[in-house]
């Protein structure tokens, strides 16, 4: 029986303090039977992956999913490159953006749906040094807002 909805696994929380994402996709990833099983444990980490086009194929790299430890014989290596999967049009699209314009493709979060892990990929554009102290400045006027409507109407 499959279940219906979306479940979030992972979240990739440091791709958006250094890029700007310009768009989001959605694609699938191709995994063996016991990286599931520590994928729904929650034993993933995206903190250092990004993604490469390669052959006209889309593969995520740097992305570590923990051996699961009630599987005896078989290990796979944690930190393996894993395929992407995506339709050609799309990864076509992809690759020329990133080639023309300098972009950057990197897994942003990694989620159930419907019973399938899928993976979405954002095409990033890289935060200068100032940027990301004007989005930290951003972010504290706006706390720093909610305080101040927090306590006027408490």
């Amino acid at each position: 029986m499959r279940t219906k909805g979306t479940k979030q696994i992972c979240d990739n929380r440091q791709a958006r303090h250094e890029y700007f994402i310009l768009e989001k996709y959605e694609a699938g990833i191709a995994l063996q039977g016991n990286e599931v099983k520590s994928i729904r444990l929650g034993h993933v980490n995206l903190k250092d992956a990004w993604c490469d086009i390669a052959n006209g194929e889309l593969f995520v790299k740097g992305m570590h999913i923990s051996p699961y430890e009630k599987d005896g014989l078989f290990r796979t290596d944690p930190m393996r490159v894993r395929k992407l999967l995506m339709h050609h049009q799309e990864i076509d699209r992809l690759f020329g953006k990133v080639k023309q314009d300098g972009l950057t493709l990197v897994p942003l979060a990694l989620y159930f749906k419907d019973s399938r892990v899928k993976v979405s990929v954002g095409l990033c554009k890289g935060k200068k040094l100032y940027d990301k102290r004007q989005t930290a400045a951003k972010q504290d006027a706006q706390r720093q807002i909610r305080r101040a409507v927090k306590e006027h109407y408490a």
